[in-house]
């Protein structure tokens, strides 16, 4: 039964399908900065939910071309920060997930004027301790960290277990979850920019994603990120 939660829930899901869209036009079209917001008015709050939501990805446009990241996102990404503060993590793993999304996007608002670096958390449980299958979850729920000039542990962690990552994309696509399948995809993309042998063809995949995939605005984006991985983007 409908409830009065259900027309603000689809209204902030629909805000973050446009942020990504803007985001994905950038990226395709090189215009530089999203303009996701006009600065002279108060910015809806499902506009500032769904930046919060996005997070790094919103530099994505900049990242992958050398650029560093501009004031105005920054800004907004600021903004959005405060007024939704990290939600309470349903659990320790949980936590370390939200954790890893907020050192990610506050160490690229610290190349602005409007933040500063957020210590990084505790690293992700090791594959071999948690299992491969609930790894590589974790690791597709961080793949706004598959971004150039980002490293860290989590980087590590990708770099030493690229079987795993391929495990865990061919694994979500046979069990048809194509959101899992390209986020997991897009770390195995930053793996071979990395410079990483890979143990799956990965274009294929990608391939398979765009004709399988979900349709939404922000899959579509985490898929062109990967594609722009594989064309060499900047380290």
């Amino acid at each position: 039964m409908p409830t009065a939660e259900t027309p603000l829930r689809d209204e902030y899901a629909a805000a973050v399908e446009r942020v990504a869209d803007r985001t994905l036009a950038v990226l395709r079209d090189g215009e530089g900065t999203a303009a996701l917001a006009d600065p002279d008015t108060v910015v809806p709050r499902p506009l500032l939910a769904a930046v919060r939501v996005l997070g790094a990805d919103l530099f994505a446009p900049q990242l992958l071309t050398g650029a560093q990241p501009d004031d105005t996102t920054a800004a907004l990404l600021a903004e959005a920060r405060t007024a939704f503060p990290a939600p309470a993590p349903s659990s320790a793993e949980a936590a370390l997930v939200i954790g890893w999304q907020d050192w990610a996007a506050g160490g690229l608002l610290a190349r602005t004027p409007y933040g500063s670096a957020v210590p990084a958390p505790a690293p992700l449980s090791d594959p071999e301790a948690v299992g491969w299958q609930a790894w590589s979850r974790r690791m597709a729920q961080l793949s706004s960290l598959a971004l150039p000039t980002l490293d860290g542990p989590v980087h590590d962690a990708a770099r030493a277990h690229t079987l795993h990552l391929a495990r865990g994309a061919v694994r979500s696509m046979l069990r048809r979850d194509p959101t899992t399948a390209v986020r997991l995809a897009r770390w195995l993309s930053w793996a071979r920019a990395d410079g990483r042998p890979l143990r799956l063809e990965i274009e294929p995949v990608l391939d398979r994603i765009r004709l399988a995939g979900d349709g939404t605005s922000r899959s579509v984006l985490e898929l062109a990120i990967a594609q722009r991985l594989l064309e060499g983007a900047p380290k």
